[in-house]
């Protein structure tokens, strides 16, 4: 595992950073690793990574390969492999997701529905038990 105040190793190469001091609006897609530790409203699709800032705000859905939240998120969440919901963590919407983490004091308002995911597939299957 990684520090809670340190960004994993999987955000070494970061193509978009958002800043604390930005406010941005609108709808991203992409390829590469994100990094929000501004104000961001509208959604968000990358086939890379998002790592969400303790004072971040999302207002807006966010499809990604792995996200780590620290900061606020209103909007719904499909992450395709695991997501890290940490202790500082504010989720408003439903989450779909392959694994995840809690951390004790995070709050998650909405559905949280585990699906399981295969490399060769490229959308998820939901898991019924």
């Amino acid at each position: 595992m990684f520090k809670k105040d340190l960004k994993p190793e999987s955000f070494k190469d970061v193509e978009t950073i958002i800043g604390e001091s930005i406010r941005v609006k609108g709808n991203f897609n992409g390829n590469g690793n994100i990094i929000i530790d501004g104000s961001l409203e509208g959604s968000l699709k990358t086939k890379g990574n998002v790592f969400i800032g303790p004072k971040a705000k999302v207002t807006g859905s966010i499809e990604a390969q792995e996200v780590i939240i620290n900061g606020e998120i209103s909007g719904n969440l499909l992450v395709k492999d695991y997501l890290t919901v940490g202790e500082t963590a504010k989720i408003n919407g439903d989450i779909e997701c392959n694994r995840i983490s809690v951390d004790t004091g995070a709050i998650i308002n909405g559905k949280c529905q585990m699906v399981k995911v295969s490399p060769s597939q490229k959308e998820a299957e939901v898991i019924n038990e």
